[in-house]
């Protein structure tokens, strides 16, 4: 999986630089929305066609949401440390690692606050995106499946999940998208939170 990963990247590059810009790029969120659809249909079924996941996940229940509550955790604790390291404020290196890889929204946010810290947050946050879906695949098969869920953030639920499901199993797929819902809604108060403190 990860070297179809690469090669889409690279093949993407190659398209990017060698056709002219106008003629691919006004579509772009169209082809990707619709590719994006394409793979969580598919999740989907795959999920649907294992009846006994579902019973599996009212099991667990609560304790569930332990899963997103560390990876909010262990994010923004990090990004802290990696901040005071790089002598950033702390509050701007824990907004930046509040985004929690949806580096769209988590730009967007801190743009208000400063052009370069939103740069910043962009910047790391695709970087995450990158990292969990080159690493996913290997996490889940040398430390476990629900570690795998933990690199991507709120990506488990979107573009992260098609590799998620590849490298795992249904139960975990479901855990992932909905930990990528709890991290998807908690990121835009995170975010301003951790700027405003």
């Amino acid at each position: 999986m990860t070297r179809k990963i690469i090669l889409a990247v690279a093949i993407g590059i190659g398209v990017g630089y060698f056709i002219p810009s106008g003629y691919i790029l006004p579509y772009t969120d169209i082809i990707i929305d619709i590719g994006l659809c394409f793979l969580l249909f598919f999740v989907g079924m795959d999920i649907g066609k294992n009846k006994e996941v579902l019973n599996k996940i009212r099991r667990i229940g609560f304790r569930i949401l332990l899963i997103p509550i560390m990876i909010i955790i262990g994010s923004i604790g990090g990004s802290i440390f990696a901040g005071y390291l790089l002598g950033l404020p702390l509050n701007e290196s824990g907004a930046v690692g509040a985004g929690l890889g949806w580096y769209s929204l988590s730009a967007m946010i801190l743009a208000n606050y400063s052009a370069k810290l939103s740069a910043l947050a962009f910047i790391s946050n695709v970087t995450r995106e990158i990292i969990a879906l080159t690493t996913i695949p290997f996490i889940a098969k040398y430390i476990g499946d629900l570690e795998s869920v933990a690199p991507a953030g709120a990506t488990s639920m979107d573009t992260s999940l098609p590799v998620i499901s590849n490298a795992t199993n249904p139960q975990t797929t479901i855990i992932a998208f909905i930990n990528g819902v709890i991290l998807s809604i908690a990121v835009p108060f995170l975010v301003s939170f951790m700027i405003k403190i």
